[in-house]
């Protein structure tokens, strides 16, 4: 018993070190493959991704994400304590419809290191995985790597790959709708899709645009997505 004890505890070490160089590894370089684009791979969607730098990506699109998913990006730690609240809230009353609250930062850590899912287990990963990227990478390594990850269709994985199946150019070269019309489909973007234009992204990124209005001029936002 002493000695299963023993290895479990050599086990947990080497995991836990290993999860540690991996993040270090990806504050750097882009990881070679997550689990969802496995999954895709396996589901017959395919991968279509391109990893491209974060000037590669031009200011319409991260203007868009931000003002779609996490408005409060530039200032927080990894969690939007106030929304997570209200989406608790929302939740203990409407259980058959439960609303996130995930910022951008929950999300690159759930899909760079992490599986899609809503079990509490991945929750208390994913917490983990925000609080050591929050403290390890940048505001602007954490952008980039959700706009490079990010599923945005069925196989598509990162803006410049959205953007060439979508509109046929680099995501440098975005207008602001087009940028817009991508922040609407993350949600769910199997099912809101760009190509053909589904009602959903049809009906919200108009109101995409106009919150991106309201946050230009903010100084946190505009150094982050010049």
């Amino acid at each position: 018993m002493l000695n299963a004890w023993r290895i479990l505890k050599r086990i947990f070490l080497w995991l836990f070190i290993l999860q540690f160089v991996y993040i270090l590894f990806c504050k750097w370089i882009n990881p070679p493959v997550t689990i969802t684009q496995l999954i895709s791979l396996v589901q017959g969607y395919g991968l279509k991704r391109d990893y491209v730098g974060y000037n590669e990506m031009g200011s319409n699109v991260k203007l868009a994400v931000i003002a779609s998913e996490d408005q409060l990006f530039p200032d927080h730690d990894g969690f939007d304590i106030k929304a997570i609240k209200k989406a608790m809230k929302y939740n203990e009353k409407h259980p058959a419809k439960t609303r996130g609250a995930s910022t951008i930062s929950q999300q690159v850590a759930k899909n760079v290191f992490l599986w899609q899912g809503r079990s509490y287990f991945r929750k208390g990963l994913e917490v983990y995985f925000t609080f050591m990227i929050e403290k390890i990478w940048s505001k602007e390594r954490i952008l980039q790597m959700y706009l490079n990850v990010a599923e945005m269709g069925k196989g598509v994985f990162g803006v410049q790959a959205a953007a060439k199946a979508y509109f046929n150019k680099d995501a440098k070269n975005l207008t602001r709708t087009e940028a817009a019309m991508i922040a609407a489909s993350l949600p769910n973007p199997k099912v809101y899709t760009i190509k053909p234009l589904s009602r959903y992204v049809a009906n919200r990124y108009d109101n995409i645009m106009q919150q991106m209005n309201l946050i230009t001029g903010d100084p946190d936002i505009d150094a982050l997505v010049k």
